[in-house]
Parts: C-alpha cells; structure tokens; sequence
C-alpha cells in the first residue's frame, strides 16, 4: 500500500502558484512526476502524492526542481486569480476519477502528437538532406560532365587544325614540285634547240642547207623524255642521329650533406605510384584527386566500417591495396572487415599479410601486430582450428603480457582443445 504524502506547503500570486513537497529521504526523478492541467501526481515508492488542482494551469511552462530534500513546483495559472485553496473542495469521487482519466488521456494524445510530430520532421529532415545529397551529386555530374565537353571540343579543334595544316602542306608541296619540274624543262628545250641547230651543215657558195636525217630526231626524244622523267625523281633521304642532352640536376649543398639518393628514392615512389594510378584502372578515371589517395581511402573504410557498412569498407580497403600494396594497415583493417563478414579464410590471408608488412618488430608497430594475431586467430578459432588459433593468440601475449582479454581468451581456447581431445 502506497504511504500519502499529507505534509505540503504552497503560496500564490496572482499568476503562480509555488508548492513545496517534502521526499522524506526518497529519491524522486522526473519520471516520478506526472503534471497536466488540473491534475498533478508525485509517484515514489513506497510515497503517493496527488492532488486535484482548484483551477486549471499552463503545465507546458509549469516546472519542478528537485533538491535537497523536496521537490519544488512552479506551476503559472492559465487565468490570474487567487484561488481558495490548492485542491479542488467538496468535489465527489466520480466527478474526481473523470478529472483523473481525463488528465491520463490527454497526457497521452499530446505525447502521441508531439511523437508524430517528431516523426514528420525527422522524415523532412531525411528528405531534405536526400534531395540536398542528390543536387550536389547532379551538380558533380555536370562538372564532369562539362569537363569532359571542353576536353572533346578541344581534342577536335585541334585535329581539325593539324588536318588543315597537313592538307595545306601537301597543296604546298605539289605546287613546288610543278614549279621545279617547270624549270627543269625550260633548259632541256634550249639544249634540245641547240642540237637542232647543230646538225643543220651549210655549203659553201651556197645559201641554202641540208638538214640531217630526223631519223635520229625520234631517238633524241625518247631518250629525252627517259631523261626527263629520271630528273624529276627526288634524291634518297639522308640518314641522320639526333643526340638528345638532359640538363643534369644541381644539388648545391655539399657531398656529405647531400641528399642525392633520398631525392632519387622520392622520385622513384613518387613515378611508380604515377604508373600504377595511370595503369589500366578505369574506375578512377571520374574520381578526384584526393580520392586517388590510399591515406583518404583508408579513412573513408574506417568510417564505413565504423557505421556497419562492412562491404562498402572492404571495397575502399581493395582500391587502397591496388593503389600502395606496401600499407600494413589496410589489410588488417580489410581482416577486421572480413570477420565481421564471415569471410573467415580472406581475413586469415589479410592478418598473414600484415603481419609480413610488419616487420621487422619494432615498438611502434607493437600494437598493430597484436590486433592481427587476434584477428588471424580468431579465425582460425571460428573455423574450429582451435591449436592455430591459440599459437596466434600466445604471440600476442607475448608482445602484450598485461592485455587481459587476450589472457582470458586464450585460457577459453585452452579449455576447448582440452575438451575436444577429452572427447576424443
């Protein structure tokens, strides 16, 4: 049976009404109070308080502190009076129980509507962030989508330009070729006019010539139409060696500070990550450069795999690995994916092959280390290989000797070999 609270004190104004009641060493929580407009409940076991109120309030902006001992009320009246008394008087038990189920009642719809109220907007919010998410990626879309454009337009005006230029190249070569070949038989008809004249032989006393048998003349033409065609071929191209120099790097420090083979490794990285980024990896054609980058990939895998989107963090970890193959983390990050995918026997490949990035052992790779001997044994411990298992798990002991989740662990694993070579 609940105790009544009778002890309470309370004053007015002409807005508020200010009760004070005591908690008698209980611990009251504001789930122990329920307040409506005319119906105010204090429940703390094994102590009851309730009290019909004189007239209506404004229990929106009504409040209740809870402190040293009591709990204070400050509950403003909907209507400025001065009321008679806290409760309502002379009011018979039906009339007290509607009040009552009345207040419960509307206690629960308002709780109904704002609950709906919350899904609506939680609903708009969520629409809207869509529709925001979907203009940025239509906006992206049309970035690339115009880039591309530019790049197309500008490909062509530049073969439409070498075609022009090859074109008028060809139509300069063959009006040089006709002038060359027009003045090379303007000679050859002087020559030819010459040796016309030649074979003419005068007599003497005589005004009048005999010219030569023409028999030879057709001979003559034939042979200088052959000749003519043969001067018209162009000479053979010459062959020659171009000598290509490079400037050579200056390095301006002295030997012994020089930094010649660091610079020449740097360079060497930073052309074989360029060779592998430029391969045959079309998917990256429409990424941006940040997103070539294996650190930003691994990022983004972490926090895929942080929300629970294993697959979505197991193909961010696969493009990282095609673009640096030499990060340990991303396979132990792909291993912790694969657990929790049940792809048990890639997680043991991925833990393995960390594990051989990690070497040799040094401080700062202790902890890494650690998390792919428990992620390779419990693998092999969820594939029922329970001896494999527990040597991955000594080895981390072994690195870590105060870890004791590790400890406790592997004694489990000890009890259930034990088991099975009992059963056995």
């Amino acid at each position: 049976m609940p105790v009544w609270l009778r002890e309470h004190s309370w004053r007015q104004t002409l807005t508020a009404v200010y009760l004070s009641l005591p908690l008698r060493g209980a611990r009251a929580t504001p789930a122990n109070i329920f307040c409506s407009e005319q119906y105010l409940k204090v429940s703390i076991p094994p102590f009851l308080f309730e009290a019909i109120l004189y007239a209506p309030i404004d229990d929106t902006n009504s409040t209740a502190k809870i402190g040293n001992g009591n709990i204070f009320f400050t509950l403003y009246k909907k209507e400025p009076a001065m009321w008679d008394s806290l409760t309502l008087a002379n009011a018979d038990k039906e009339k007290l129980q509607y009040l009552r189920e009345n207040a419960v009642l509307k206690a629960h719809e308002k709780a109904k509507e704002e609950t709906e109220a919350k899904k609506i907007t939680k609903q708009e919010h969520k629409k809207y962030a869509l529709e925001a998410t979907m203009k940025l990626e239509e906006a992206e879309r049309k970035r690339i989508e115009d880039l591309k454009e530019k790049e197309r337009q500008k490909v062509t005006k530049e073969l439409e330009l070498w075609k022009k230029q090859q074109k008028d190249g060809d139509k300069y070569k063959s009006i040089q070729n006709k002038g060359e070949s027009h003045q090379e038989i303007e000679p050859l008809k002087e020559r030819k006019s010459e040796k016309m004249s030649k074979t003419q032989i005068p007599n003497e006393g005589t005004s009048t010539t005999r010219p030569k048998s023409t028999k030879g003349c057709h001979g003559s033409s034939s042979i200088f139409s052959q000749n003519l065609k043969e001067e018209q071929l162009p000479a053979p191209r010459a062959a020659a060696t171009i000598k290509v120099n490079f400037t050579p790097r200056v390095f301006p420090t002295a030997l012994r500070e020089s930094r010649v083979a660091e610079e020449e490794e740097w360079l060497h990285k930073q052309a074989e990550a360029r060779r592998i980024i430029n391969s045959d990896l079309s998917e990256l054609e429409d990424l941006k450069e940040e997103e070539k980058n294996p650190d930003w990939l691994k990022e983004k895998g972490n926090k895929m795999f942080a929300m629970g989107d294993y697959h979505g963090a197991v193909n961010a970890y696969n493009l990282a690995v095609r673009l640096n193959k030499n990060l340990p983390l991303l396979y132990l990050n792909r291993a912790a994916c694969h657990l929790q995918l049940r792809n048990l026997h890639k997680a043991i490949e991925d833990s393995s092959k960390a594990l051989e990035l990690l070497t040799p052992p040094v401080p700062d790779n202790e902890k890494a280390r650690v998390k792919a001997h428990v992620r390779r044994g419990t693998a092999f411990c969820q594939l029922e290989l329970y001896t494999e298992g527990l040597q991955d798990y000594e080895a981390a002991l072994k690195i870590d000797p105060r870890n004791k989740n590790i400890e406790k662990d592997a004694e489990k694993i000890r009890h259930l070999i034990q088991g099975t070579m009992q059963s056995s």
